[in-house]
C-alpha cells in the first residue's frame, strides 16, 4: 500500500511527555516488529518509582519499562517508517476538508483512508472535543543537571495540592520533568517552573534547576472527541481521547491502539464500509477505555493531599499494596494484532 505520513513538526523534536515506556508499551512495540527499537539508542531500564507526598517517600518496584527521550524515540519511528517505504513530509499543516480529502499546505491529497494521529492539539476533523470540567493541564521540560539525588532507573513522583511532577533520567543523562497541574494553581504560582518547584518543595524532593528551563504546556488533558471514526477516517492515540496518564500509559494507549487499528485500516483501504468505523469504536474502547479507567482512579487519589500522604505511609509499611496497580499497568493488551 502507498502510505503518506504528514506531520506539522520537524524531527527530532521535543514533546511534553513523561518519556517512559512501560511493559505494556514494549509488548505493543514487539507486536509491531519493533521490540528491539528502544535498545538501539540506549533506553534506560526502569526498576522503581519513588512516590513523595508531605515530606515522606515510598519506593515501589516497577520493573519491565524503560525511559527514553521523545527526540530519539520519535525520530527512530520516522526512520522505521521511511525504511518501510512510507513517504514522509514534515513541517506541514494538514486539514481534512472532505471525506478522503486532505489539504497539506497548497496541496490537495486524496486518500482511501485517513488516520488522525494529531494528538491533544490536533483538529484534523470537525469532531467536537469534550473537555472534562476541572481537567488539569500538562507541562514539561528537559534539563541538563548532575543532581546526585535523581538516579537513572527510577521514576520520581512528587504530589502536592496543585498537581504532581514526575522526573526521570533519559538515555543521554538529561532529566525529563513532566507535570499535571490545576490551571488555577499555575496562575497563582505565576509560571510553570514555579508551580513545579512548589510541588517538589511540598512533597519534600530536592529542587533541580527547573526555573531557567524551557517549559512547554498542553491543553487540558482529560478530553475526548465525540467520535473516533467516520467516513474514510480513524482517530488513534491522543486524538482519540486522553486522561491524565501515569508511568508510560499515554504512550501505551497510542502504540497499542495503532497496532490494533492497522488491520482494520488495511481492510478499509481495500473497500470502505461504515461497519469498520463501528468496529474501531468497539476495539478502541476495549483496549484503551478500560486502561484509562485505572488512570482516572489514580488521578482522583492524587487530587487529595490527605489521600496521597496516607498512600505513602501505607506503602512504606506494606509496599505490596502497589502490586495490583503495577500489574494493571504492565498487563499486555488483549486485542486483535496485539
Amino acid at each position: 500500500m502507498k502510505v503518506l505520513l504528514l506531520d506539522q513538526a520537524t524531527f527530532p523534536r521535543r514533546k511534553v511527555c513523561g518519556c517512559c515506556l512501560n511493559r505494556h508499551t514494549l509488548s505493543a512495540l514487539a507486536a509491531a516488529g519493533l521490540g528491539d527499537l528502544p535498545a538501539k539508542f540506549g533506553a534506560v531500564p526502569l526498576h522503581s518509582t519513588l512516590l513523595a507526598a508531605g515530606g515522606r517517600t515510598a519506593a515501589v518496584r516497577l520493573p519491565g519499562g524503560v525511559s527514553v527521550s521523545r527526540e530519539a524515540f520519535d525520530a527512530a519511528l520516522m526512520d522505521v517508517a521511511r525504511a518501510a517505504g512510507v513517504t514522509v513530509r514534515t513541517g506541514v499543516r494538514v486539514r481534512m476538508t472532505a471525506p478522503h480529502t486532505l489539504t497539506a499546505g497548497d496541496d490537495v491529497i486524496r486518500a482511501r483512508v485517513v488516520i488522525d494521529a494529531t494528538g491533544l492539539n490536533g483538529r484534523l476533523t470537525d469532531s467536537d472535543i469534550e473537555v472534562r470540567p476541572g481537567s488539569r493541564i500538562g507541562a514539561g521540560t528537559v534539563i541538563t543537571t548532575d543532581h546526585a539525588f535523581y538516579q537513572p532507573g527510577t521514576i520520581y513522583m512528587a504530589t502536592g495540592r496543585g498537581g504532581y511532577v514526575g522526573l526521570v533520567r533519559l538515555e543521554d543523562g538529561r532529566l525529563d520533568a513532566a507535570a499535571a497541574f490545576d490551571a488555577g494553581f499555575v496562575r497563582d504560582a505565576g509560571s510553570l517552573p514555579t508551580a513545579a518547584e512548589r510541588t517538589l518543595h511540598e512533597a519534600g524532593l530536592p529542587l533541580p534547576e527547573l526555573h531557567a528551563a524551557d517549559w512547554k504546556g498542553t491543553p487540558p488533558l482529560t478530553r475526548r472527541p465525540t467520535s473516533v471514526a467516520g467516513p474514510g477516517w480513524f482517530a488513534v492515540g491522543d486524538a482519540a481521547g486522553y486522561v491524565e496518564p501515569f508511568t508510560g500509559e499515554g504512550m501505551a494507549w497510542a502504540i497499542a491502539g495503532a497496532v490494533a487499528l492497522a488491520p482494520i485500516a488495511a481492510r478499509a483501504v481495500e473497500r470502505w464500509d461504515d461497519s469498520l468505523a463501528a468496529e474501531w469504536v468497539a476495539v478502541h474502547r476495549s483496549i484503551v477505555g478500560r486502561r484509562q479507567a485505572v488512570c482516572r482512579l489514580t488521578a482522583r487519589v492524587l487530587r487529595s493531599p490527605l489521600a496521597c500522604r496516607m498512600l505513602v505511609r501505607g506503602l512504606r509499611v506494606l509496599p505490596g499494596l502497589a502490586n495490583p496497580f503495577v500489574r494493571a499497568l504492565n498487563r499486555p493488551t488483549s486485542s486483535p494484532g496485539i
